[in-house]
């Protein structure tokens, strides 16, 4: 176990390394100057030159990567050239948001996604096994940006059930913040308003968001429970008296979930890296939006510090996956 964790640490600074090098070349190849978007239309060549030193622009790429991963050993994410913060405190901003979001789809996606890969399973070649292929294929085929949209016409403009963007309504003031969390904080003041704001401008964002993953989930579920079943220890339990939920939860899903944890765990780093679409579909502050606007304004520093946060934060939930497969099968001793 010891060995494995080394090994992912050591994974994990070879990732952060590429990530930071390709996304700092793509960053520099894009078309445009950040310095004369800074500078404005009618600034003077002068004026544009003297920004471009600034932000050290001038110097060749390879100077300004080193520079770039000198300053970001020290925690140095840079100053977003849109904002003129530093993309630490900006994305610390808007991170909780993000988080907020990912955690509320994560669950519906588990909540949803196993009990319907069991059922599937359990009732092969069924309607409901079909049901469930057909909306797994469905959630890893559909573009998030086409059903989010579809999901705000029927729920926001046919229905007016849910709202259709910001994280509250702006008629009334966000819970006193203690985690940055409206949900968390709105149950920990005992503000009943905000905690059912809350609740609903978040449900249709992480419905959106959950449904690839979701998909994912079911199938893989469904997968492992056929294999699960047609064990000889599951005959066995069956031919000793055990049916029902005792045969279901304990025998079959059980070791069925063994290798789903894989696929639940790195499900949560997607979500937190494919909250970028759904956050601007449906307007939601969080660092998916922020990282859109700061790409339509070629601002390089904020761009890399969000992909450099999502990659490690990306390992890093494959480390803790890693570390719990290990716990829950005694056979891997790495």
């Amino acid at each position: 176990m010891q060995k494995m964790i080394l090994k992912r640490m050591g994974f994990l600074l070879f990732v952060v390394f590429g990530v930071t090098l390709v996304s700092f070349i793509l960053s520099h190849v894009i078309p445009g100057d950040p310095a004369s978007m800074m500078a404005g239309q009618h600034a003077s060549k002068e004026t544009v030159q003297s920004i471009r030193q600034q932000l050290g622009l001038d110097q060749p790429i390879w100077i300004q990567y080193f520079q770039y991963v000198g300053n970001l050993l020290s925690g140095d994410l840079g100053t977003s050239i849109r904002t003129h913060q530093p993309v630490l405190d900006d994305l610390m901003t808007y991170f909780p948001a993000t988080l907020e979001l990912a955690i509320a789809a994560f669950f519906i996606a588990i909540i949803i996604g196993i009990p319907l890969g069991v059922l599937s399973a359990l009732k092969k070649n069924t309607f409901w096994d079909h049901f469930s292929r057909i909306f797994s294929i469905s959630g890893v085929s559909i573009p998030v940006f086409w059903s989010g949209l579809v999901i705000i016409l029927i729920f926001y403009g046919w229905l007016g059930w849910f709202p259709a963007n910001g994280r509250i309504d702006e008629t009334i003031n966000p819970p006193t913040h203690i985690t940055g969390f409206y949900i968390l904080d709105s149950i920990l003041t005992g503000d009943s308003i905000a905690l059912k704001s809350s609740l609903k401008h978040i449900f249709l964002p992480a419905v959106v968001l959950s449904f690839a993953q979701l998909a994912i989930i079911t199938r893989q579920v469904r997968a492992s429970m056929l294999e699960v079943m047609r064990q000889e220890y599951i005959r066995t339990a069956i031919a000793n008296g055990i049916h029902g939920r005792l045969l279901i939860i304990s025998y079959a899903l059980r070791n069925a979930l063994i290798p789903t944890i894989t696929v639940i765990g790195t499900s949560f780093g997607s979500l937190l890296g494919g909250a970028v679409v759904t956050e601007t579909v449906f307007g939601w502050p969080g660092m998916g939006k922020f990282v859109v606007d700061s790409i339509a304004y070629l601002d390089f520093p904020a761009i890399m510090g969000f992909t450099i946060v999502i990659s490690i934060g990306y390992v890093l939930i494959n480390l803790v996956v890693d570390i719990l497969y290990g716990l829950l099968n005694p056979q891997m001793k790495e």
